[in-house]
């Protein structure tokens, strides 16, 4: 089964709604991953996240603020996201045989709840199209550039 790990800096907004998003589409699309998400650093995770993911019918209240040691074999990965650019700056070198990505998505803290929504929709855009390539035994886009999620940021 393939291992994906999603980092940002702090777990607390995008990786977290990245590890549920992406969850959610290897469940709908039947894609067996083990997906997990952390930050350089923990802290919480933010309300405004768990409000728009309840609206997609995702429960993040169970969800905890995680850094690299709170993540089971966290050096055997296949693929490590970094969504979003300081994290890419601090993420680890893995051996071996992970593949990394790097999609930057707009923080949402501070903002709206339309931002938040908007930095959601991405993701899941983003999200689906990567599982979908894993299904169909495609390459993971390697930059979001070159994803199906680009948008203004």
């Amino acid at each position: 089964m393939p291992r994906v790990l999603i980092l940002c800096t702090h777990n607390s907004a995008r990786s977290q709604m990245a590890e549920a998003l992406t969850r959610d589409a290897a469940h709908r699309l039947g894609v067996d991953l083990d997906v997990h998400s952390a930050g350089t650093e923990a802290t919480r995770v933010k309300p405004d996240a768990l409000t728009v993911m309840n609206e997609l019918g995702l429960d993040l209240s169970t969800h905890t603020s995680k850094t690299l040691h709170d993540v089971p074999e966290a050096q055997n990965f296949d693929y490590v996201v970094t969504v979003c650019d300081s994290a890419a700056e601090a993420c680890p070198i893995y051996p071996g045989h992970t593949l990394r990505r790097h999609y930057p998505f707009v923080d949402p803290s501070g903002g709206s709840l339309d931002r938040w929504r908007t930095v959601r929709d991405q993701l899941k855009i983003q999200f689906d199209a990567f599982v979908q390539a894993l299904k169909e035994g495609r390459d993971v886009p390697p930059t979001y550039e070159e994803s199906p999620a680009v948008e203004t940021k």
